[in-house]
């Protein structure tokens, strides 16, 4: 069974969606309503590890030089005939990522979707999938909060108080956790934007309500307010570029020998 052990990141996805489809990136243990509220979330490794057990089943030591890829062989090899050159595992994770954050694709393909795991088309060219890939790895990072884009956040609190989530209010770019206090900075796409069907920016708050948010977590705020509105802009550049996947896609049959 894969874990998230060592140096390991992984997909999060259902395979059925109620609502609007989505994904997410993990790199700790993660809860099946990550994704969506109503369906079952999956979670796909890049990495597995081997497991040697010592003694009992429940005494175990994993050995991190020991990991494979979970990126199919038959994709592999598919990309590095049609590439001239076998991409790296995190290449694939990455452009597989963005995809699955293009709106049109999510559009073009929302009635497959809702009823199987997304399926994704492979660009053609190295050069037009290594960009997408990079676009895959800059929202990675975003959702881990471990970008280094993060550092200069676009939301700021404001005023002194107690800093208590008392009634959560959102107008003209500002986010309210009670009559004194708001965070500004927020633009109306990133206060609707929505993860597993509810609206990020507005539940993470209603899930403190009634606690005082500490230093950290107001500065945590921030930066998911700041990761929402980049992810956007990436959104953006990603669907410029998909609509050249279409043109061109791989075909895996003519890879079949």
């Amino acid at each position: 069974m894969p874990h998230l052990i060592h140096d390991n990141i992984a997909l999060i996805a259902p395979k059925q969606f109620k609502e609007q489809p989505g994904a997410f990136i993990t790199n700790t243990i993660t809860g099946h309503k990550t994704v969506s509220a109503y369906d079952i979330n999956y979670i796909f490794p890049l990495y597995l590890y081997s497991e040697v057990y010592k003694k009992d089943l429940f005494s175990y030591l994993r050995d991190s030089s020991r990991r494979e890829s979970n990126i199919g062989q038959n994709i592999n090899n598919a990309l590095a005939e049609a590439y001239k050159k076998e991409p790296l595992p995190e290449e694939v994770f990455y452009y597989v990522y963005a995809l699955l954050y293009s709106n049109i694709y999510r559009s073009k393909y929302v009635q497959f979707i809702k009823i199987d795991f997304p399926r994704v088309p492979f660009a053609k060219e190295y050069r037009l999938f290594s960009k997408i890939a990079e676009h895959g790895k800059s929202l990675v990072e975003l959702h881990l909060l471990k970008s280094k884009e993060l550092e200069n956040p676009v939301a700021r609190f404001r005023r002194e108080g107690e800093n208590k989530v008392e009634k959560v209010r959102y107008g003209e770019g500002c986010v309210r956790i009670n009559d004194k206090q708001y965070f500004e900075g927020v633009e109306p796409e990133v206060w609707e934007y929505q993860i597993g069907g509810y609206k990020v920016c507005d539940k993470w708050l209603k899930d403190r309500k009634g606690r005082k948010l500490s230093l950290e977590e107001i500065k945590h705020y921030c930066k998911i307010v700041t990761a929402l509105a980049k992810t956007i802009s990436i959104q953006k550049e990603i669907d410029r570029l998909y609509p050249k996947v279409e043109e061109s896609a791989i075909d895996f049959h003519d890879f079949v020998h």
